[in-house]
């Protein structure tokens, strides 16, 4: 019996000095850092591997190093142009140090949140709805930064910073699709007077051609006539060029009036004896 309360006796405190060991031990995983806590009193941080702490003294909090993508809700913005949308983002940031995640801050994920919120809200009411629609690079970037700067300070490192919707009003929507046609009907005019402007000036240069050389405008109108007859049954009367010319120059002649007299005549008849005797 002795023997018997012996052995307990040796192996009971062994017993409770294992589970003792086993309450310390810790196994940290490779995206992970704790942040190891003595009687109250930072100490240090632990990286990935196994890990033994002191029951009852130590304690370790563990921060997730990995990047986190957190939703901003949809933001009431008034822009610079006094115009009211919603817009929402995501942004995406990771703890670089965890000591100060746990020390500075005491909840790294809510805060970041909040601080994304005010800043979209505050830099978005800088810009005009223009800029928000066609320049949304350099506002993420605006915004990635200004939260980078914010949050250094709790040992958080904001990645990117990525605007997802813009809500405009019905009427704003409208408004837009307006310009936007008013627009494209703008770009069709300006395409379509080059056009003629070329055309105009090949026409220039054609008729050019034409005038040095005259056979080439009977050939060009024999074309015509074979493109004219190629389309169908058609009866075709062909005029000869030169009776057109002809009766061009007669029509441009100028007619003299009735009882006129031209310029050689008077002369004549001042040259007469008879006129000077008068």
């Amino acid at each position: 019996m002795n023997d018997l309360f012996g052995a307990l006796g040796f192996v009971i405190p062994l017993a409770l000095l294992f589970l003792l060991f086993i309450s310390g031990v810790r196994i940290v995983t490779e995206y992970q850092n704790g942040v190891v806590f003595r009687l109250g009193r930072y100490v240090g941080l632990k990286r990935a591997g196994f890990r033994w702490l002191i029951p009852f003294i130590e304690r370790m909090v563990i921060i997730d190093l990995r990047t986190v993508a957190r939703d901003v809700p949809p933001q009431d913005v008034i822009t610079k142009d006094n115009v009211s949308v919603k817009v929402n983002a995501v942004v995406y940031f990771r703890v670089i140090q965890a000591d100060k995640a746990v020390l500075q801050v005491e909840d790294y994920l809510y805060a970041t949140s909040q601080i994304g919120q005010t800043t979209l809200r505050a830099i978005l009411g800088q810009v005009e709805l223009d800029e928000l629609l066609s320049q949304r690079e350099r506002i993420n970037h605006e915004l990635q930064q200004v939260l980078d700067a914010r949050t250094d300070p709790w040992g958080v490192k904001v990645s990117n910073v990525e605007v997802k919707h813009i809500d405009l009003p019905l009427e704003m929507q409208r408004a837009i699709a307006r310009q936007a046609e008013a627009e494209r009907e703008r770009r069709a005019k300006i395409i379509a007077a080059e056009g003629e402007h070329q055309a105009a000036e090949k026409l220039a240069l054609a008729a050019e051609v034409i005038s040095r050389n005259p056979a080439t405008l009977q050939l060009r109108y024999l074309q015509t006539l074979v493109e004219i007859t190629g389309g169908g049954n058609h009866t075709i009367l062909p005029i000869p060029l030169d009776l057109l010319r002809t009766v061009s120059a007669m029509t441009a002649r100028p007619s003299r009036p009735e009882g006129s007299r031209t310029e050689r005549e008077e002369e004549d008849e001042d040259a007469s004896p008879g006129h000077g005797l008068s």
